[in-house]
């Protein structure tokens, strides 16, 4: 088999990264979902005519769900009856929602999309299982990448001069 056919999983292209939610969460596990789309939803996101940044999930009825995921209406597409922030079902297996069920009862836990992407022509969402981060977290966060960015520098100002 042909290595340059071969595609990991980390290699698919994110059609979009939820950036905040890596500043505003600590990710303990990641859970690649497919979501329930309808009409021309798919159409419009190949546009990339959406927004990933409010978005969160939660598990309603033994169902999980996708909220405040906004997607815009294609432009071609009857817009009758369309509701951009309808809540999206995700699909999970029945061990996963009931494990998921168990952790997200902790306080402090969420489910938060991550990435957005498409894998064999299907939307696909990587969730995070997510505990959020302090003020002082976030400020730690922020040092620590000024520090390893400091370094770089310096490392690389080093290696010119020589």
């Amino acid at each position: 088999m042909d290595s340059a056919k071969k595609t990991s999983k980390d290699s698919r292209p994110p059609v979009a990264t939820n950036r905040k939610a890596f500043r505003d969460y600590f990710v303990l596990e990641r859970i690649e979902v497919g979501v329930v789309l309808r009409g021309a939803e798919v159409k419009s996101i190949r546009e990339g005519r959406f927004s990933l940044n409010e978005a969160f999930s939660r598990i309603d009825d033994g169902e999980a769900v996708l909220c405040d995921f906004h997607i815009q209406p294609y432009e071609h597409a009857r817009a009758d009856g369309y509701d951009p922030v309808r809540p999206k079902k995700l699909l999970l297996h029945r061990r996963e929602i009931d494990r998921l069920i168990g952790e997200t009862s902790v306080k402090g836990m969420a489910l938060i999309p991550l990435k957005l992407y498409f894998h064999r022509g299907r939307v696909k969402v990587e969730l995070g299982l997510c505990r959020g981060k302090h003020v002082g977290d976030k400020r730690e966060t922020i040092r620590r990448r000024t520090a390893e960015r400091e370094a770089e520098r310096a490392i690389a100002a080093r290696t010119r001069r020589k």
